[in-house]
């Protein structure tokens, strides 16, 4: 599935099930809210945290979330993810590409 596809299969789905996309304030919340859930997760798969009992690693579901409340934020505001995603690469390769490979952290 290609970033439009994704876009559309999103819009599609909220124009079907969902009645009508959450504002752009309550999207922001829920991706917010997305993200902590991912970062529990990997808290206890790599960090020193443990799973309590009942949790599981659903790292995938997790990332999946959080995807699609990216994609309903993109649909709503008018970006094309797909474009947006290639002018970010172009950005970070103009301004980055000697910068890690120099970098003796690394």
């Amino acid at each position: 599935m290609t970033i439009k596809e994704a876009q559309e299969t999103v819009d599609n789905w909220i124009k079907s099930y969902g009645v009508r996309y959450f504002n752009e304030l309550t999207n922001m919340a829920i991706l917010t809210e997305e993200v902590g859930e991912l970062a529990r997760v990997m808290a206890r798969k790599y960090g020193e945290q443990s799973f309590k009992e009942g949790e599981k690693d659903n790292s995938s579901e997790e990332i999946a979330d959080i995807l699609w409340v990216l994609i309903c934020i993109a649909n709503q505001t008018g970006v094309d993810l797909t474009e947006a995603f290639k002018q970010s690469i172009e950005k970070k390769t103009k301004r980055d590409k000697n910068r890690h490979k120099e970098n003796p952290k690394l």
